[in-house]
């Protein structure tokens, strides 16, 4: 496999999680042992464990633009203004047309279609009482699109439907945007507004697959043994990515840096992992960028908390690191925030870029006994872990209908 035809550089991020809105905030917050689920009274499901976000959408929005548009427009220009905040860029009339927007998203719609049936069945479901603006508020690009109005950004923007593993395929399709010379600026990443329909808590419960804990702080816990499912969170992170030389001109911090990727499919079940494909997927994008398995330090695992996807998982890693004793350090963040869905894979990595500087990994939150078929070396849960480097980090994202991504991100290095 060939290796980046261009190199890509983090240079903003922008984020907004169940317990942090910003980076440092979020990542104090998984050092510390913090979890943001909490539980809540849903339509027809009743009481639910979840995860959601307490930012403040007025910070950049008006009150009409936030009624009329959606929750997950309002989590998608949060983070996209906080990227660029963060990025130190100044969009203007020239550069607006060579910034794009791209979303990760693993649905849009359903809360909105839920919310106006819901609506007008007070009416006798009378249609005259259905909103007019439904159309532009469930069309697919709604949250990239919703940016780039509030933003006045012109050039492309799209949402990338790619399940749970969208917010690592946002950020690849927008580094490959970059690469292909499409866009100058691009923001990218996931973001959900998924605890907002019930059909998705109604559907996890009916596969025995909806996590609930009387303490919500503890519902979230992949890899224990007594794990009972997902529990379905908001969230959002959009980073800034742009071309090394762009960076470089304009003196622009750099986080870290893209090494390699890779997106394939299971073709194998709808909803049941493959470990197989994982592995596949994993081994790929390590070759692409151009280092071994071991030269990895740090893989966040995807772990959502079911029993066989977490075990699925942990099947693949060790079908990769048949070495024990060179095992990166693995490390899952869905314990604190639980699973944020098309966000995830973004959130998850931001959750870790800080390791680069503080040599410091996050645990697992809530493994009090693990499970034995989800034994793998250096798994760290219950203490933060100092590493003698961090120089590679693998972030493993997942999704239904065997939808795999990996992403690998480096130290940068002039």
């Amino acid at each position: 496999m060939s290796k980046l035809r261009e190199r890509i550089v983090i240079t903003g991020v922008g984020l907004t999680a169940p317990n942090g809105n910003n980076l440092e905030e979020f990542r104090h917050n998984l050092l510390n042992g913090v979890s943001g689920i909490t539980t809540m009274e849903h339509r027809y499901i009743g009481k639910v464990n979840v995860g959601l976000c307490n930012f403040d959408p007025k910070i950049y929005q008006n009150r009409r633009d936030i009624r009329n548009g959606t929750r997950a427009g309002s989590i998608s220009i949060y983070c996209a203004n906080e990227a660029i905040k963060d990025a130190g860029i100044e969009l203007n009339d020239s550069t607006r047309s060579r910034v794009g927007v791209f979303a990760g998203t693993t649905e849009h719609g359903n809360v909105e279609t839920e919310n106006e049936v819901f609506n007008i069945s007070q009416f006798d479901y009378d249609v005259a009482y259905w909103s007019h603006h439904h159309n532009p508020r469930s069309v697919a690009n709604n949250p990239a699109g919703e940016v780039t109005l509030n933003m006045n950004i012109t050039g492309p923007h799209l949402c990338v439907g790619a399940a749970c593993a969208a917010g690592n395929c946002g950020i690849i399709y927008g580094a490959q945007q970059l690469m292909l010379g499409e866009v100058d600026v691009a923001i990218a990443g996931g973001v959900s507004e998924s605890p907002h329909t019930f059909g998705i808590f109604a559907s996890f419960r009916s596969q025995g697959a909806l996590a609930y804990h009387e303490d919500p702080t503890k519902a979230s816990r992949p890899y224990d043994l007594k794990r009972n499912g997902i529990v379905i969170s908001e969230g959002g992170c959009l980073y800034v990515l742009e071309r090394l030389e762009d960076a470089r001109r304009r003196g622009a911090k750099i986080y870290a840096e893209i090494a390699g990727y890779c997106m394939n499919s299971d073709a194998f079940d709808t909803v049941l992992p493959l470990a197989a494909r994982q592995a596949e997927c994993f081994r790929i994008g390590i070759d692409r960028s151009g280092i071994t398995p071991y030269e990895v330090d740090l893989v966040n695992s995807h772990a959502t908390g079911t029993v066989a996807g977490d075990i699925q998982e942990t099947i693949a890693l060790r079908s990769v690191y048949t070495s024990g004793d060179k095992t990166p350090f693995i490390n899952n963040t869905k314990g604190y925030i639980g699973h944020a869905m098309g966000a995830a894979g973004a959130l998850e990595l931001a959750g870790n870029l800080p390791s680069f500087n503080d040599l410091t990994v996050h645990p697992c939150l809530n493994v009090d006994e693990l499970d034995p078929e989800c034994q793998i070396p250096n798994l760290v849960y219950r203490e933060p872990v100092k590493a003698d480097k961090i120089d590679f980090i693998a972030n493993n994202s997942f999704g239904m209908l065997g939808n795999n991504s990996v992403l690998i991100i480096k130290r940068f290095d002039p």
